[in-house]
């Protein structure tokens, strides 16, 4: 019932722009999904059943509004292996496990976790992807030579397809400060096919990639074994896939929340990515992901709603059934254009205004991800990379933290006053505060300024009052939190400490 439009809905958005959103994104998705299924060695219908497939499932049980999916590249390449060893019908079965998992994520509510990703991780995954996409559309200006190697354009063909990018890229910036009734980008794509369409002008086009043109997918059941010897090849490429694909769609869905300053559902979107790609291998698509450049394509269209990504679905399977002769004449210098302005976009130009304010390890964490992510096309390699530098980052920032303050006391007891958090990272340094041979008989740690963490810090506190015990020396803690004594008291039998006010743990037993 949550998905269902109300008539109070449908006055609070603009359904022409969801309606031209969604054609503008079906018009830019076509040209990819094609490209994608012919690099992983796919017929090329299967990219396009994945562009409407995942479109469609997640445009109806999705947790984001206006966010878009399709067969994306990012998780066609983990696959690309497999194909080429077993076959497709092993791939179809990956997807369909790949699904599996991801609806698990979603019903473990696990999803949350992606909200652990440092800003850093976010920028250099942005940035990264904004070159990928930028660097993709300059295979449009090559084409095969007569040997079948791939070689740069040149002379007039060249020069024709820079012209009509040119006039892509000129007529998206300029045409929104005309109107922004109508989408600039599909403004664009219509311009350059009409010029190129009323002057005859020869240039490559959507038919020069693949034919768009086919029937309604079918629902079949993956001709594999099933036995767990197939399980064993498809497990692993299945568990890749799965996470590729969610930390790719849940990245897009934060990207969207900080766009729209809204909230999406991110194990909601978990479960209906894994329900799509489940679809997909059970139906004959290559499964995907959310598809950042297309979402953005989406969002700078004006769209907010699921209508426009149910559209632009709905869209690419009416292309395959009837309007392939029209797609098919599309120049590719249009939609490079329109994708060329997606990166631009998608680039956080921000990160280097403030790039001399920024830590100089985020500033290193941002760069890591961003040529991760460029380098090796593998986006969730990239954020794992990151979130992992930026956690050692932040451990060793914290553990450099701790401090003790001493005094004596007037009834000659010593006091070591705590600062800082007492974690894995920082026992070593706590360790070396104290003058066990030294102190007087008995000693006060307070952790007020501080935090015990974990279990390496009571394992610290442990041996602290070990050797202070080996001494027939006391020793008291005060001011604990009550989390950090609950910790104490899951540790009892293990560690014995005096608490101040909780006379339960003692360093010695009582003559």
């Amino acid at each position: 019932m949550k998905n269902i439009i109300t008539l109070k809905k449908l006055r609070s958005f603009n359904l022409k722009n969801e309606i031209f959103a969604g054609l503008t994104v079906a018009m830019t998705m076509i040209p990819e999904s094609l490209s994608f299924a012919i690099l992983a060695g796919l017929p090329p219908l299967t990219g396009l059943y994945a562009a409407f497939l995942m479109g469609l499932v997640t445009a109806i049980l999705g947790g984001r509004p206006a966010m878009v999916s399709g067969g994306a590249g990012a998780t066609v390449v983990v696959l690309i292996a497999l194909v080429s060893s077993h076959g497709v019908q092993y791939l179809f079965a990956t997807i369909i496990l790949a699904g599996l998992l991801q609806i698990l994520v979603g019903a473990f509510k696990l999803g949350k976790f992606v909200k652990l990703i440092p800003q850093p991780v976010m920028y250099g995954f942005l940035n990264g992807l904004a070159i990928i996409i930028f660097m993709a559309q300059l295979q449009q200006f090559k084409t095969l030579s007569p040997h079948g190697e791939s070689i740069w354009l040149s002379g007039e063909p060249l020069f024709v397809m820079l012209g009509l990018t040119l006039l892509t890229v000129l007529i998206v910036l300029i045409f929104p400060k005309l109107t922004k009734a109508v989408p600039a980008s599909l403004v664009a794509i219509l311009a350059v096919f009409a010029i190129v369409s009323l002057f005859g002008i020869d240039t490559k086009k959507v038919l020069d990639i693949a034919s768009v043109s086919g029937q309604l997918p079918s629902f079949h059941i993956p001709k594999i074994p099933f036995n767990l010897q197939t399980l064993q090849i498809i497990f692993p490429y299945a568990m890749v896939m799965a996470g590729v694909g969610l930390v790719e769609s849940l990245l897009t869905l934060n990207m969207v929340d900080e766009i729209t300053s809204t909230k999406g559902n991110s194990n909601k979107e978990s479960i209906a990515q894994g329900t799509a790609n489940m679809v997909n291998g059970l139906f004959g698509g290559m499964g995907g992901c959310a598809m950042v450049a297309q979402t953005l394509v989406n969002l700078n269209a004006g769209a907010r709603t699921r209508i426009s990504a149910f559209i632009g679905a709905i869209t690419i399977m009416l292309v395959i059934l009837i309007g392939a002769p029209f797609i098919e004449q599309i120049p590719m210098a249009a939609l490079t254009g329109v994708m060329m302005m997606v990166a631009i976009g998608t680039f956080q130009w921000v990160s280097l205004r403030i790039v001399k304010k920024f830590p100089k390890s985020d500033i290193f964490v941002g760069i890591l991800v961003a040529a991760i992510t460029v380098v090796l096309h593998n986006l969730a390699l990239a954020v794992l990379v990151g979130v992992i530098v930026s956690a050692l980052v932040f451990a060793w920032d914290n553990a450099k933290r701790i401090r003790a303050r001493k005094h004596i006391g007037e009834n000659g007891v010593k006091y070591y006053e705590i600062y800082g958090p007492l974690f894995f990272g920082s026992t070593t340094a706590f360790l070396e505060k104290f003058d066990v041979d030294e102190d007087p008989i008995e000693v006060v740690i307070d952790f007020k300024d501080s935090r015990i963490a974990d279990m390496s810090a009571i394992d610290a506190l442990h041996k602290i009052t070990d050797r202070y015990a080996k001494l027939d020396k006391k020793v008291i803690l005060k001011h604990l939190s009550p989390d950090c004594k609950r910790l104490l008291q899951n540790a009892e039998g293990i560690v014995m400490v005096n608490v101040d006010d909780d006379p339960t743990y003692n360093v010695m037993p009582e003559k």
